[in-house]
């Protein structure tokens, strides 16, 4: 049976809030028997936007990760449940989405911790964990998709089904990956440029200095090589500027190969512990 997939591409987020305040639109103050209580007005974010900040002046870039429960296939709050003696407390439907039950989980305070992903949160009022139920009361009626999906202006939320078996092809395809792999929770939520949240980069200025003047050196290529292998190449835009990206935070040791035309050339050796920006490099 085909189950429900969310798509989040973190390069089209563009922190409007749109998901998170259509989520509280839908859940506040509405009670949605069978599916789940109220939402507090404050407190929850069912989506939650993170955000991160990479680089230093003047090579600064701000990503936003939607971050909604991940309706794992392994998912470690109904492992939980059954641990604490309430299977039905939690559960996974037929089509991949994951519910807390509203009369069954009441008192549970304890699977709040049994998410690593941070997505349940606790009701005080109502003694009740809570989270992101893939607005699954509206996909019972025939909608097509989640309240937060139909808000977001930029298309950064997709939702799809998918069989199993073509999770991984699909994932390939469209370069899509997933929080905290090592847990092997099976999240149903898959991210599409996420290496702009998770990873850092490098980047920098070329100019070279001709009849005593400075000037951009636009078209200059530029190689980032660690261990003798090229992990990323640029060529320099008309200001002279670069940008490589995707590089693992405090993975050591990069030399950097500068070439612009056939006598200008320069190889510096930088370490990255974040994203890093190398200011005008003058050849």
């Amino acid at each position: 049976m085909k189950q429900w997939y969310m798509i989040i591409d973190v390069a089209k987020c563009e922190d409007c809030n749109n998901c998170f305040l259509s989520c509280k639109d839908e859940h506040v103050e509405n009670d949605w028997p069978g599916y789940t209580s109220p939402q507090p007005r404050h407190g929850h974010r069912w989506m939650d936007i993170l955000r991160k900040e990479r680089g230093q002046y003047p090579h600064i870039d701000i990503a936003y990760r939607p971050t909604p429960c991940m309706h794992c296939g392994e998912a470690p709050c109904v492992k939980a449940a059954i641990k604490a003696g309430e299977p039905g407390a939690v559960y996974k439907r037929e089509d991949g989405i994951v519910i807390i039950d509203p009369k069954q989980a009441r008192g549970m305070r304890t699977l709040v911790n049994a998410c690593p992903y941070g997505a349940i949160f606790w009701n005080e009022e109502t003694d009740l964990p809570q989270k992101c139920t893939f607005c699954a009361h509206l996909l019972d009626q025939g909608w097509q998709m989640p309240r937060c999906v139909q808000a977001c202006p930029t298309g950064a939320l997709q939702v799809v089904k998918l069989e199993e078996s073509e999770v991984e092809t699909f994932s390939t395809e469209h370069h899509l990956n997933i929080l905290k792999p090592e847990l092997a929770t099976k999240p149903h939520v898959l991210y599409k440029n996420l290496y702009r949240y998770d990873t850092c980069f490098i980047a920098g200025s070329v100019a070279y200095e001709e009849n005593r003047r400075m000037e951009c050196a636009a078209g200059a290529r530029v190689d980032v090589r660690k261990d003798g292998d090229t992990i990323g190449s640029a060529m320099t835009d008309m200001f002279g500027d670069f940008k490589i990206d995707g590089i693992r935070k405090n993975s050591g040791t990069f030399n950097i190969e500068v070439t612009f035309g056939t006598d200008r050339k320069k190889k510096i050796d930088i370490d990255v512990p974040t994203s890093i920006s190398l200011g005008t490099i003058m050849l």
